[in-house]
């Protein structure tokens, strides 16, 4: 049997340029300041990459495979929770596309193959928009957004 899946993209457009977010995106001492975690590879294609919390308890959330590294245009990636990662099928992929647009950059997130309804796409559906949201806030202000908040009480 065939797994549903289902997919997301997210664009955003960020005053800087197309080196300023690959090395945003691929260099863990940038990621951890508006991510909270650490992307941590040599950034081979084959090479492994780690998601890791970057904090006391140094955590890794999710692991992968680097597909594509092309600096500074496209980054492909797989992606899987680290207790699923022997099971190949568990994995979904997320693209990073970067272009210039006039003076700024527009960021182009896929992230698909995921498994419909799972766990992992209810929380990438939650987890991207804040993420880019602190990344674009890092990059045209020196501040990321604190992507831990939670919503206020009613």
């Amino acid at each position: 049997m065939t797994k549903e899946v289902t997919s997301f993209v997210y664009v955003t457009y960020i005053a800087s340029t197309p080196e300023k977010v690959f090395e945003a995106i691929s260099n863990p001492e940038i990621t951890r300041r508006y991510w909270g975690h650490e992307n941590v590879s040599d950034w081979k294609p084959g090479s492994t990459w780690e998601h890791i919390r970057a904090n006391d308890e140094r955590t890794v959330n999710i692991v992968g495979k680097v597909i594509e590294f092309s600096p500074p245009n496209r980054l492909v990636i797989s992606w899987a929770s680290p207790a699923r990662a022997d099971n190949p099928e568990s994995h979904s992929r997320v693209t990073f596309e970067i272009e210039e647009y006039e003076d700024m950059v527009r960021l182009t997130v896929a992230h698909d193959e995921l498994e419909a309804d799972s766990d992992m796409a209810k929380g990438i559906s939650k987890g991207w928009p804040v993420v880019l949201s602190s990344l674009k806030s890092y990059l045209e202000t020196g501040s990321g957004l604190d992507v831990f908040a939670k919503p206020k009480a009613a």
